[in-house]
């Protein structure tokens, strides 16, 4: 088999530029559709296998340390028995697009549990991939456009003759010069290297609806880094983190606290304003009020994600026993245990049933 270095005729050290310019310089001689002569024929044959190993890293690598492709270009191996019986061979599959769709992205967004409550618009800074200004995706130099490629005359595939078990047969590969798009770009944009996009930094206002939760993952359609050669952008997913609020809580749609109220305004009752997202809201404490006892105040909580309305906010009352008492305290305190000697410690009645709870009295 003839050593694909010298088929081509360059060097083992060929840098990939010179592999390239070879190749072209041959194929222009010996293509089937400018030469009629059966030899030229066969050497295009050697020219295009030698250039589909030599252009390839991975497969340069191979064959340079004897680990080429078992198959020369007069022989048939089942990998193109594959490509003609499944789609590879018998004609043209035409040149495919440059243009790809761009990966997507992953962000990551705190939110204060007073913007779950109401919905909120984040400023999101996107480090992407952004439509090059200067060449607007077509990768080219101003002034200059793709051109045909002269190899596979825009098909994007080159088609060759070889013989198998089953007789001469046509295959078809991606073009090596043109890498199966049909065209080549004689003077890439200086500012993208011919890639149609490059990086910037951008600015995405995300509309946070009411009532998201924490983990929850959001999904923006078209905003994620803009592909290869001015493709359709990918999509940016962000991902919901909810930071924990010094006195608020959540259980699904209500919002949850606790209010701590000194033993007399227990025993009396009375009315407290306490703070929340919606401003001040009066908890009205009943007489003889316990703690553990709870207090809903009727939409005031979360703002349902899916439908309208919100949830509550639940109050748990938390009687605070007083620890240090003055001298005349105290004596108020033993007039008042005077006056209910009734009132003595002992176990509690467990009252059983779904929704009961322990009450320590």
């Amino acid at each position: 088999m003839a050593d694909h270095y010298s088929v081509l005729g360059v060097a083992k050290s060929a840098t990939p530029d010179e592999i390239k310019k070879a190749y072209r310089k041959l194929a222009r001689e010996l293509h089937p559709d400018i030469s009629d002569d059966p030899a030229s024929h066969e050497r295009f044959k050697l020219v295009t296998h030698a250039y589909e190993v030599l252009s390839d890293d991975e497969s340069r690598r191979n064959y340079d340390m004897g680990g080429q492709n078992q198959f020369g270009a007069g022989n048939f191996g089942f990998g193109d028995i594959f490509d003609t019986f499944f789609g590879g061979g018998g004609g043209s599959r035409g040149p495919r697009s440059r243009a790809e769709r761009g990966q997507d992205a992953l962000l990551r967004v705190e939110l204060t549990l007073e913007e779950v409550v109401f919905g909120a618009v984040k400023t999101l800074e996107v480090d992407t991939a952004i439509l090059c200004s200067s060449c607007q995706g077509s990768c080219c130099q101003a002034g200059t456009s793709p051109e045909t490629c002269d190899i596979c005359r825009g098909s994007g595939n080159i088609q060759r003759q070889v013989r198998s078990l089953l007789g001469n047969v046509m295959t078809s590969a991606p073009c090596g010069t043109c890498r199966g798009y049909g065209q080549v770009i004689p003077s890439p944009c200086v500012d993208c290297r011919g890639q149609g996009r490059v990086r910037a930094k951008r600015n995405i206002d995300l509309n946070v609806p009411a009532g998201v939760d924490d983990g929850l993952r959001l999904q923006l359609s078209s905003q994620g880094e803009v592909g290869f050669a001015g493709g359709p952008n990918g999509d940016l997913y962000v991902d919901i983190a909810v930071k924990a609020d010094e006195h608020f809580g959540r259980q699904g749609d209500d919002l949850t606290c606790s209010l701590e109220v000194p033993l007399h305004d227990a025993v009396l009752g009375t009315t407290v304003k306490i703070p929340t997202f919606d401003g001040d809201q009066n908890v009205e404490i009943h007489s003889g009020q316990q703690t553990g006892d709870v207090v809903t105040i009727k939409g005031k909580g979360v703002n349902h994600l899916r439908s309208s309305g919100r949830g509550d906010l639940r109050v748990t009352i938390q009687v605070m026993t007083p620890s240090k008492l003055d001298s005349k305290q105290k004596e108020l305190f033993k007039t008042l245990a005077a006056l209910r000697k009734s009132d003595v410690p002992k176990l509690a009645k467990i009252q059983h049933g779904f929704f009961s709870k322990n009450k320590n009295r």
